[in-house]
């Protein structure tokens, strides 16, 4: 077993640490107060002591990541391996002194202070210093471009960093709200790969070291740059996303171990590993590597048609995770993979593989390959669930609104989605099983995770492969606009298809009970899916059918009319009946009233007009409004007599709604003789109209009787109404008779001529 110079130590450091943290989680547990707890392992000066509360999986969470903080103090602090030190000369001490300086650095964030600016900018020029070193210290490389993308990147974002430190703590927000700023601090990932790439080929430094600084970078991706998480009164529906950017700081303890690592390496006489050429892979016939190149550019393809150059789009979960627990950089990165991707870059990977077959980049492709594919089934399956509200500055504007339209954010949907990611997903596996079954290592060499790999992967493809014909389509806005946003002009009318009504009858509740409701973000080719589904139960009309499916056939009829022929048929023909009924009553309600008697009148009107066809109410009133205010109820104005009431501007008529009326309209220019027989209900009362339009009208029904003014004279008129009722053998088995007179007159005095009880 290698020792290191303060093994024992380091580990007796490490073990004490875990010891005291789990003491911390059981006090915490018993006494519900966590706050210690989350000090020590995750918050040493409590900014968000407030927001804990007794859950029991912060103990839980905190615990593995006091571990993972104990096992980086004990790679920290063990220091080079005994024996003889390595004479590497002057540059290679002062990087160590560096790289040290930097891990004290580091670990001081982990201490109860105050946060100090300057030390900001003193870590700044230590960093300055380091980049400098490696620069030196790896001139031996055999590629020179890592190092001089190193220092041209590694440069830039140091001195970007402490210009803004200094623009922050002078008042000087110089580049606040830029978003170009994410570029910027991009490049100290690319330093740290380029970097990376350097040390792996330098024999100072062990594979282990490499690793390390593999995971510090990506979780250097993962620091919240742009939280935006609000809380709220420490309420717990919000509180546990507060605490996400402080436990991914806390476990983000990975490049700390790379920096005292490397040192430790520099200190260490490395034993000498000869290098050895990468194995290549026997070449293979042609046409499968050519599928699995082509795979991956046939749903790209599709989607470049629509003008679509993404793979997932904005609206996934998974992207709504990198956007919200990470910062600009990490969202950068989500929207170059979803761009590359989308325009089928995977293909140039894997046809590199297959140029190169070098065993370690056939690995890596098929490895890429599958976990995309497992990143497009997961974001096709949880679309639904995306809480994407149009606030991407990466992604274009015509995804969300057509040029020249206004969207809300609250409300934006994607307008064209392009085809589902499991097309994606499903070409990418099928190209990672291609690579898996041409250039696999031989059996004495298979290990069981490949083989274990090569199942979970295929059964992840024949999984993928039904469920991939659930593309993202259009999902039709069922909102039409009111009748009064048409009439001015505020939005132009819309009318919905037949499968159209369908989808929305599905998505706002109103179809069959017993269906499935879908959500509104449900594209509409899957609703009519389900819909045609339907269709083929209620054509077959199979009882055992609909009885497994708990709905009956007649439940079925109405929704599916317009999409399915057998329930279309069943509908059109009920309406068919239903219309020879109208039909029929109409017709017998005409032959009552051509059958009525007309009224002979005992002197000339001015005007008579008898009504052609029968007329009827919804609730038995016809009105007349010539008021400015307010229309008046009508038992406002009813003076008991059950036929006629009236005041200034407002006129109603009372009939039974239930039977057609048969009209007559008579206006005479002087006061006609009053008739009795042959009428049930004779009153007269006295109208002043304000605008010479005496027009009686059911708004609900539609009825609207002719003008009653004299050559739309204004003033005081007398109105006498007569009404009877009279038997029918037809449908109707009783008519009503109705007969207005009008004539100039003044005097409000209401007269009953006859009124049967």
């Amino acid at each position: 077993m290698r020792r290191h110079r303060f093994g024992r130590f380091a580990a007796g450091f490490a073990a004490l640490y875990v010891a005291a943290v789990s003491v911390l989680a059981v006090v915490g547990l018993v006494t519900g107060d966590l706050v210690p707890l989350w000090r020590v392992v995750a918050d040493p000066n409590g900014y968000l002591a407030d927001e804990i509360r007794a859950w029991p999986w912060l103990a839980a969470v905190l615990v593995p990541i006091a571990a993972v903080q104990a096992w980086a103090y004990r790679e920290v602090l063990r220091g080079r391996l005994r024996g003889e030190p390595a004479r590497y000369g002057r540059e290679v001490r002062l990087l160590r002194v560096a790289l040290y300086a930097m891990s004290v650095y580091v670990l001081s964030w982990d201490l109860p202070i105050p946060y100090l600016w300057w030390m900001s900018l003193v870590a700044n020029v230590v960093e300055l210093v380091a980049i400098w070193l490696f620069f030196r210290v790896l001139r031996g490389n055999p590629r020179r471009w890592p190092r001089v993308l190193m220092l041209v990147t590694g440069t830039l974002s140091v001195v970007y960093d402490g210009v803004i430190t200094i623009a922050y703590q002078s008042g000087n927000y110089l580049f606040a709200g830029q978003n170009w700023t994410w570029a910027l601090d991009a490049l100290w990932s690319v330093c740290l790969v380029s970097l990376l790439v350097a040390q792996a080929r330098d024999p100072r430094w062990n594979g282990a070291t490499v690793r390390a600084g593999v995971i510090a970078v990506f979780f250097s991706l993962l620091s919240s740059g742009s939280i935006s998480v609000v809380a709220f009164g420490g309420a717990e529906s919000v509180a546990w996303e507060l605490l996400m950017p402080s436990l991914l700081s806390a476990v983000s303890v990975f490049s700390l171990v790379w920096w005292a690592r490397s040192a430790h390496d520099l200190g260490t006489l490395q034993p000498p590993s000869p290098r050895t050429e990468p194995v290549r892979v026997r070449a293979r016939w042609w046409p499968l590597p050519a599928v699995a190149i082509v795979l991956p550019l046939v749903p790209a393809a599709v989607n470049l048609a629509q003008g679509i150059p993404f793979w997932l789009g904005p609206k996934n979960v998974l992207g709504d995770v990198v956007r919200e627990f990470t910062g600009s950089e990490a969202t950068a990165y989500w929207f170059a993979l979803d761009l590359l991707v989308g325009v089928g870059a995977p293909a140039v990977l894997i046809l590199a593989a297959v140029r190169r077959r070098t065993r370690t980049l056939l690995r890596g492709t098929t490895l890429s390959l599958f976990l995309l594919g497992g990143v497009g089934a997961v974001s096709a399956f949880t679309s639904e669930h995306s809480a994407f509200f149009g606030e991407l500055w990466l992604y274009p504007e015509s995804l969300y609104a057509e040029p020249g339209a206004t969207v809300p954010y609250e409300s934006a949907q994607l307008l064209s989605p392009g085809i589902s990611p499991l097309w994606y997903a499903l070409a990418l596996t099928a190209s990672g099983l291609i690579l898996l079954f041409l250039y696999a290592a031989p059996p004495a060499h298979r290990i069981r995770h490949h083989v274990l790999l090569a199942g979970l992967a295929s059964a992840v493809a024949l999984c993928l492969l039904p469920a991939a014909d659930q593309a993202r389509g259009p999902a039709t806005d069922c909102d039409l606009p009111a009748p009064w946003e048409v009439d001015t002009g505020q939005a132009a009318p819309r009318e919905l298809t037949a499968e159209q009504k369908f989808v929305c009858s599905l998505r706002n509740h109103d179809g069959a009970r017993g269906l499935h409701v879908f959500p509104a973000t449900t594209p509409d080719q899957v609703v009519l899916a389900y819909g045609r589904r339907l269709c083929g139960v209620h054509t077959r009309n199979d009882p055992r059918e609909l009885a497994r499916l708990k709905i009956g056939r007649a439940s079925l009829t109405d929704p599916l009319a317009g999409i399915c022929p057998s329930a279309t048929a069943i509908v059109e023909a009920a309406k068919a009946k239903q219309d020879q009924e109208i039909a029929a009553m109409q017709a017998d309600a005409q032959a009552m009233c051509d059958a009525t008697p007309r009224h002979r009148p005992r002197i000339k009107p001015a005007r008579a007009i008898r009504m052609k066809e029968p007329q009827w109410t919804d609730y038995g009133v016809l009105q007349t409004y010539e008021g400015e205010g307010e229309e008046e109820a009508v038992s406002d104005t009813d003076p008991g007599n059950g036929l006629v009431s009236s005041s200034r501007g407002i006129l109603a008529v009372m009939t039974h709604p239930d039977f057609d009326l048969c009209v007559t309209l008579e206006t005479y220019t002087r006061r006609p003789p009053v008739e009795t027989k042959g009428w049930d209900k004779v009153v007269e009362v006295g109208y002043y109209s304000p605008g010479g339009e005496i027009v009686l009208y059911d708004s609900l029904s539609g009825t609207e009787l002719p003008n009653l003014a004299l050559n739309g004279r204004k003033g005081h008129y007398r109105i006498r109404v007569h009404h009877a009722w009279f038997p029918w053998k037809g449908e109707a088995e009783s008519g009503q008779r109705l007969l207005i007179m009008a004539y100039p007159g003044k005097g409000d005095k209401e007269v009953v001529h006859r009124k049967r009880r």
